[in-house]
């Protein structure tokens, strides 16, 4: 029978940001030898010989004070075949890995290590660590103080624990060994084996995955199959006889070694994640599978390399369209409800700024305040720009001419240590879009590129039409064929890492100093993009600079219809008006707004409430003011549509915090159908409701 017997393993590791908790285990653990002689020395003089005592086990002890160096010696241990045996983890190590996630990085690099958890504070209780961990078994708590008793304890019970395991451990792998050695060579005995190998060489050559078979343990190329041909960019000849190390440019070659390794223990190797440099020098991701058999008696190894770049670059771009998607929701919603408070600000700050006998100091404070909330309504236009609900004027504009526009503020703006390459040609570059988003839009990606060259540097901006085809789709899951007007916009300042560059689009990231940025610059840009149907790609390198592209769908001459603005000044009107907000401070105010500029007003704060006092006040109701979205289950199209069917020439005005309700519900754009997007001041709303009741 074989023997499992193995060295007895004492090593352990100490991970703890303090290093006096160190030293009480080195006390503890490993007591020094003189200190040990002359107390055994003064034990024999006050209390006589003693009978001889076994040597003392020795612990080998190691220190880490952060997780990521714990977990760093763990997998130096594994791969040098001297694991620990044990390891005694503190809860609370800033300003890195927590206890708990240090825990469960090294479990997974040493699943048999034995974990001793020491904590003075219950941060985590018992289920806590048994759902974060999921290995309780190997998992005890050592509250703090310990006692040295007990901590001598548990080193001896764990290390012999994983004595004991690792034993076991040796045990079932020697009889899979015994198993799998036994079917091979039932295997070899089989009297179909030329026949099968027939039906492997078909399946080998016709197999869409790059294959090849090698010898062992030379490694020498017997077979390839065609789609191999083409993944190497060498000839069948040039394959068949080499080594694969001579043909194959592994961009990590020792983990080619430890792939033979693991074949070496009757280990397959599947699907393990690499990269490789083809002959054109381009660096691919493959996926690397390896598989024993045996051919005409002799051992040999498929090897199968997959390539996955576009695979893992579409589910990247996927991942991050989801993220994106989700933080617009988040920023839209935000912004929603941030606009109810403003648009009640703003109405009454317009109402005070009317009294005619304000005192200057007044007036100059409520001015100030006016013009804050107007600055907190453009960033809540700018949140919903980036989630792509901000109301769009549409019109066919030469993309060019806005461009030409935009250079005159932006001089202005870059500072003589930038210099402005303009890269544009005379041709008309039409697309159908928002003139002042477009503007914005080429604003934040200017300036997002200066404040990357603090110390000077090249801005190129340019406009180019391309046409894209199916076959050049393959590397950008937003891509669509079709023509395009492409906008560059160029640096070649500090750069971005991949981490930075997968980040740059959320609301209110940046790597600016605090008080440098507000963060909704490229989040900005990136919703105006979305909601024009179009996309961006950036390419960065850190030192190097950054390249912005947005495509924009191309567009024709032919102009449309852009809503104008409702005039200012502010006078008084006549008519009865049903208000509809269930927003009280927000009702409110445009109840006085309205009452002051000589209006009556009827309140619900729900569909169905307006809906009762309009069939009871049904001729004495000339318009209808409502909120889009309400409680109660009524929208205020649903409720302008009720009240329509009985006064089909009801004027109807539908406020909303963002644009995507009235799209999504398809607000009429027939006469007599208004949008006033919130927030807005008491001067627009009356403004609006006096235009829409005169019939202009």
């Amino acid at each position: 029978m074989t023997d499992f017997a193995i060295s007895p393993n004492h090593r352990i590791l100490i991970i703890d940001d303090n290093p006096a908790i160190h030293a009480d285990f080195r006390k503890i653990l490993c007591p020094t030898e003189i200190g040990q002689r002359e107390i055994k020395g003064m034990e024999a003089v006050l209390f006589g010989a003693r009978e001889a005592e076994s040597e003392p086990i020795k612990f080998e002890l190691a220190s880490a004070f952060q997780g990521q160096e714990g977990l760093a010696m763990v997998q130096q241990s594994v791969a040098t075949n001297r694991p620990y045996a044990l390891a005694f983890v503190d809860v609370r190590m800033p300003p890195g890995w927590d206890g708990v996630e240090t825990i469960a990085r090294i479990l997974e690099a040493s699943p048999q290590l034995q974990i001793v958890v020491c904590s003075a504070y219950s941060d985590y209780s018992w289920e806590e660590l048994r759902r974060k961990i999921g290995q309780p078994d190997n998992v005890l708590v050592l509250k703090k103080p310990f006692d040295e008793v007990e901590v001598q304890q548990l080193a001896h019970a764990l290390t012999q624990k994983w004595l004991l395991g690792r034993q076991a451990q040796l045990q079932m792998a020697a009889l899979e060994a015994a198993v799998e050695q036994r079917t091979a060579e039932l295997l070899q005995a089989n009297a179909l084996l030329a026949a099968t190998e027939e039906r492997f060489s078909k399946a080998f050559h016709v197999n869409p995955i790059p294959s090849g078979i090698q010898t062992l343990p030379e490694r020498r190329f017997v077979d390839v199959n065609d789609r191999f041909v083409e993944l190497t960019g060498s000839s069948r000849g040039e394959l068949v006889g080499s080594v694969s190390s001579e043909i194959l440019r592994w961009e990590q070659p020792e983990l080619v070694e430890q792939w033979f390794a693991q074949l070496s223990r009757n280990e397959e190797v599947r699907e393990a994640s690499t990269k490789i440099r083809y002959r054109s020098g381009a660096v691919r991701e493959v996926l690397v599978s390896l598989v024993t058999l045996s051919l005409g008696g002799q051992p040999h190894v498929l090897l199968q390399v997959q390539d996955v770049s576009g695979r893992l670059l579409l589910e990247r771009q996927l991942i991050q369209a989801q993220k994106m998607e989700a933080v617009g929701q988040l920023a839209a919603g935000v912004a929603h409800d941030f606009n109810n408070i403003l648009a009640a600000t703003l109405m009454e700050l317009d109402l005070l700024l009317m009294e005619p006998d304000l005192k200057p100091e007044v007036r100059n404070a409520l001015g100030n305040l006016q013009r804050d909330n107007e600055r907190a309504a453009s960033l809540t236009r700018q949140l919903l720009m980036y989630s792509r609900r901000q109301a769009m004027q549409v019109k066919s504009l030469d993309l060019n001419g806005v461009l030409s526009e935009g250079i005159k503020m932006l001089r202005r703006l870059l500072g003589e240590h930038i210099v402005l390459r303009v890269q544009a040609t005379s041709k008309e570059m039409w697309i159908e879009a928002d003139a002042g988003m477009m503007l914005q839009l080429i604003m934040n990606l200017c300036i997002n590129a200066r404040d990357a060259m603090p110390k000077g540097g090249i801005l190129t901006v340019g406009i180019k039409e391309l046409t894209l085809n199916p076959q050049d789709l393959q590397d950008n899951r937003e891509a669509r064929a079709g023509n395009f007007v492409v906008l560059t916009v160029a640096d070649n300042g500090t750069g971005m890492s991949v981490e930075t560059v997968n980040r740059i689009f959320e609301p209110f990231f940046t790597t600016k100093e605090v008080g440098k940025g507000s963060g909704l610059g490229l989040a900005t840009a990136y919703g105006i993009v979305k909601q024009h149907q179009g996309w961006i790609e950036v390419t960065s390198q850190v030192g190097e600079g950054s390249e912005f592209r947005v495509w924009l769908p191309a567009g024709s001459r032919a102009t449309m219809a852009a809503a104008t603005a409702p005039p200012m000044e502010i006078i008084p009107g006549t008519g009865t008006i049903l208000l509809v907000e269930d927003e009280e401070p927000v009702r409110t105010m445009m109840r006085k707004s309205l009452v002051q500029a000589n209006y009556r007003v009827f309140i619900a704060a729900s569909g169905q409430e307006a809906l009762a006092q309009w069939r009871d006040k049904l001729d004495q109701i000339d318009l209808l003011l409502t909120d889009m979205v309400m409680p109660g289950g009524m929208t205020g199209l649903e409720l302008a549509e009720a009240c329509r069917k009985l006064a089909p020439r009801l004027r109807v005005i539908i406020t909303s915090g963002y644009s995507e309700e009235i799209l999504q519900s398809g607000v009429p754009t027939e006469k007599g159908f208004v949008y006033l997007p919130k927030p807005c001041g008491a001067r627009v709303l009356v403004a609006t409701v006096r235009k829409l009741l005169a019939g202009v």
